[in-house]
């Protein structure tokens, strides 16, 4: 049974190769990483839509609210 390779490892022996070595590894890994990401598409993005729905907010909460962030406005220190 074959041993599982970790990262560090990987990387360990990596960088003990040349320059030319090291480029000639990314070109021989990429074409691989793209086969393996081209069937993974990217999560569908959630609709915001009825977001607010189960929420009871009413028009006294938002005057209350309106009148807790402009009760002082203007303020006279400033």
């Amino acid at each position: 049974m074959k041993k599982a390779v970790t990262l560090e490892e990987v990387l360990n022996l990596a960088n003990q190769l040349s320059a030319v070595d090291k480029l000639s590894l990314i070109e021989q890994i990429a074409p691989q990483i793209k086969r393996e990401l081209h069937g993974v598409s990217p999560p569908q993005p959630q609709s915001l839509r009825g977001l607010w729905r189960s929420l009871d907010i009413t028009e006294q909460d938002i005057a209350e609210a309106r009148q807790q962030m402009w009760g002082n406005f203007p303020r006279q220190d400033v």
